[in-house]
């Protein structure tokens, strides 16, 4: 393998000009640039699965699938290829501004497999939504109403903190307004990544698991899931399922 000194690294504004836009269907804008080692129809996939009812919210943004994505000081710079010195520096995603829009450049080579990239690139486009539409009121009672009622885990390490700090019992009767939004926020990109995954790839819940906090009860995320679907429905082509795994 090529070492770090062979490999040259571009800057994201010449990577967003060069790399060859696409739109997907749904009409978000997306590109790959480098030895990604995934095929355009595979990542056109992933793209795909963001409902068009998302997607519209989202046009003023372009996602690019790079190797690495390099934070150097307050500049970012994409290596074309991978090296583990070049790994060592790069981080899952950076979001660079050019005028009046927003690209977001995905680190293809720090995803172990097409599960992890495809929910990192998901991730990003919930919090991307929630940042421009907000947490419908529908969706928020919902996730308060199984908080309150101290329903077991949450979706994230960030909704879990938040949730603690709003419910904080310390405080008597009183509630952490910033907490509590920030606790929406949080499930409601997580519960809309989750569900983009879902249409995407075939996956166990356990799979989402982290150490650092216990994960949602699944009749809990199920009815988060669901409440989502039907706000956004599948594209063509997609198609939405839970399925309970019986006890042996």
């Amino acid at each position: 393998m090529a070492g770090a000194a062979q490999i040259p690294l571009y800057s994201a504004s010449k990577v967003a000009q060069d790399a060859q836009v696409r739109q997907a269907d749904n009409g978000l804008c997306w590109a790959s640039f480098g030895e990604v080692h995934n095929s355009a129809d595979e990542l056109e996939k992933i793209v795909q699965a963001v409902p068009a009812v998302v997607a519209a919210a989202l046009r003023q943004r372009a996602w690019y699938f790079v190797p690495l994505a390099i934070g150097e000081n307050d500049d970012t710079v994409v290596a074309p290829d991978y090296t583990v010195d070049l790994g060592d520096r790069a981080i899952c995603h950076r979001n660079v501004r050019f005028g009046g829009s927003e690209c977001i450049f995905i680190s293809t080579r720090l995803m172990q497999d097409r599960f992890a990239l495809a929910f990192e690139f998901l991730i990003n486009v919930g919090h991307q939504f929630v940042d421009v539409v907000g947490v419908p009121q529908s969706f928020a009672e919902l996730t308060w109403s199984q908080a309150t009622s101290d329903v077991r885990g949450e979706t994230s390490h960030d909704a879990w903190e938040s949730r603690r700090r709003a419910l904080d019992r310390s405080r008597g009767n009183d509630v952490d307004e910033r907490a509590k939004s920030s606790y929406f926020e949080s499930t409601f990109a997580d519960a809309l990544a989750v569900y983009m995954l879902s249409l995407t790839i075939d996956f166990d819940y356990a799979d989402l698991r982290e150490r650092e906090y216990p994960l949602l009860a699944a009749p809990a995320l199920a009815e988060r899931l669901r409440r989502v679907a039907e706000m956004f429905p599948p594209n063509a082509g997609y198609e939405f399922e839970i399925r309970y795994r019986r006890r042996g």
